[in-house]
Order: C-alpha cells, then sequence, then structure tokens
C-alpha cells in the first residue's frame, strides 16, 4: 500500500509524510477532462510487467479517432516538428495541443479546438487527467512535463519512472471544482481525485485526496511554460472500497 501511494502522489517532496507523499512518482490513472482528451475507447491494458514501450495513440483509441487528434494538433501547433504524430501517445499529442493553446492565448480569436479555455478549471483538471493517461500509456517523459519544465521537485526521471514499476493500470476521476485561490503571482487550482489502481499482482487499491494546479499570472518576464497550469503538489490517502 505504502509503495502504491508514493507512486501515486509524486508530489515531488523530498520527505514524505503520511499526508503528502512526495517521494516517488505517481501511478497511472486514465481519464480525459476536454473534448480532444477524450478517449473513443478504454485504453489497452499493459500485457505484461516487461512491455515498456510507450503505447501510441492509435493503439489507445484507434486509427481514426487518434487521426482526428493529429490533425488537431497540426492545426494550432506553432512547431516546426511538432510531436503530432499517431504513433506518439495521445497524451502527447493533447499536451502539445494545449501548449499551443496557451501560447496564444489572449491573443485574438481562439483558435478552433482550443477547449477547454487554457485558464479555466477545466483546463486544470485537464493537467491531472492527461498526466494519468501519459503513465498508462508509459509515456513517462509526457507525465513527468506536467509537473514543469524540471518535473517533480527532487526527483530523478529514473526514479519517477521506478515508481510505476508494480502498477498495471489506474483510473482517475475528477470530483467537483471550485474556484482556486491567487498569491504571490500564481492561480493555485485544487483538483480533488479519487484513483482506483490494479498492481501487477492483480491487487486493487483506492485513494482520494487533491493536486492543486498552478500557473503564473500574465505577470512581466513570466516565460509561456510558467504560465501554463501545471501540477504543484499533491496529497493522497487510502479509502477503503467498501
Amino acid at each position: 500500500m505504502t509503495i502504491a501511494l508514493l507512486a501515486l502522489a509524486a508530489c515531488g517532496s523530498p520527505s514524505p509524510t503520511p499526508d503528502n507523499q512526495g517521494a516517488a512518482p505517481a501511478a497511472p490513472e486514465n481519464a480525459s477532462a476536454n473534448a480532444a482528451a477524450q478517449p473513443d475507447k478504454a485504453p489497452a491494458p499493459r500485457s505484461s510487467q516487461a512491455d515498456l514501450s510507450p503505447l501510441s495513440c492509435t493503439a489507445e483509441i484507434g486509427a481514426a479517432a487518434a487521426e482526428r487528434r493529429v490533425k488537431l494538433c497540426i492545426s494550432v501547433s506553432p512547431a516546426t516538428h511538432p510531436p503530432c504524430n499517431a504513433a506518439n501517445s495521445c497524451a502527447m499529442i493533447e499536451d502539445e495541443i494545449a501548449r499551443s493553446c496557451a501560447l496564444f492565448d489572449g491573443q485574438g480569436e481562439p483558435m478552433a479546438g482550443c477547449t477547454p479555455e487554457p485558464k479555466s478549471m477545466a483546463a486544470a483538471a485537464a493537467v491531472v487527467q492527461r498526466y494519468y493517461a501519459a503513465i498508462n500509456a508509459r509515456d513517462y517523459g509526457t507525465a513527468w512535463s506536467q509537473w514543469g519544465e524540471n518535473g517533480p521537485a527532487g526527483q530523478t526521471m529514473e526514479r519517477f519512472q521506478a515508481g510505476f514499476a508494480a502498477t498495471r493500470a489506474t483510473h482517475v476521476t475528477i470530483g467537483r471544482m471550485t474556484p482556486g485561490d491567487a498569491g504571490a503571482g500564481s492561480v493555485y487550482q485544487p483538483v480533488p481525485v479519487t484513483i482506483d489502481a490494479e498492481l501487477a499482482d492483480g491487487t486493487r487499491q483506492h485513494f482520494a485526496g487533491t493536486y492543486v494546479v498552478r500557473r503564473v499570472n500574465d505577470v512581466d518576464g513570466a516565460s509561456a511554460a510558467q504560465r501554463r497550469w501545471h501540477i504543484d503538489s499533491a496529497k493522497l490517502r487510502p479509502v477503503s472500497s467498501e
């Protein structure tokens, strides 16, 4: 139970406490909050512990649905070589869509497909959902980046990925959200979650808690990455399935 909880929280604190587990990364869950992130079918389960290759978007949701996401990604991304390819995970494609929409937010009319609105609570929830979708697809780089440019504080990428070694699959449900607080130039948005996790040995575990997702206000000197929502911290606790 403790190992799984450490993996699920990944809040970046070097010394986890019972209510704030942050030494290791988060375990996979899957759900989508925006239209671009809604799976058309359930994600494919991991076939074995040894299968560590990332799951393509085509494998996750089928060729037709993956191609629709790729086309949206290409239409909004300003990158010369964007990761808008169905061979990448759906989470990676959706992350590029969200990045691009946030980059151009407030510069003229919103681009088609840029939903939810980049500064909205729904966009904050989508970060948590994309995080777990990436982990379910074994795309740990995209999962890592949901914590910001440098990943979870106090963790190496290797330690982050190792936190999921015993996890087969997870499912995250977003709870009722209320507007977050602004302070010191940032907005902090709580995202309540419940998590159902399955370990490689078939054990099922359940957690509840809150992710806090943060973005910097449009202040002078703030980078585009800082103005995007990213996970700031997490507090999860085990709960009974009864």
